[in-house]
């Protein structure tokens, strides 16, 4: 089945000029991934450790309860237009996640 877009309706593209790089140190307590950032375009975390990384939308992660989970040298993207907090815990302390942010 063919997909129908009328030609009144206008699709406004969302782009992004800055890229923030960040590091966040593997910890067996949850810890923020990214605060809460209401610009945010967009964001990647791959997880740089030999550890799995749980990542939640929301301010505690547990290896239970979470959102992605992301074996050793796993890559996430954000899904569009996400700008809550994002934590994660690991299951061993080793390693980073290594983040960038899209604005």
């Amino acid at each position: 089945m063919a997909l129908y877009n009328p030609p009144s309706v206008t699709v406004t593209e969302s782009t992004s000029g800055t890229s923030t790089p960040t590091t966040v140190a593997s910890s067996i307590s949850s810890v923020t991934i990214l605060a809460g950032n209401s610009n945010r375009k967009g964001a990647t975390t791959w997880n740089d450790s030999t550890a799995t990384l749980y990542l939640e939308f929301g301010a505690t992660a547990t290896t239970s309860a979470f959102t992605a989970k992301l074996s050793a040298g796993g890559y996430y993207e954000v899904p569009f237009n996400y700008t809550g907090v994002i934590s994660g815990i690991w299951s061993a302390a080793n390693g980073n996640a290594l983040v960038r942010e899209l604005t």
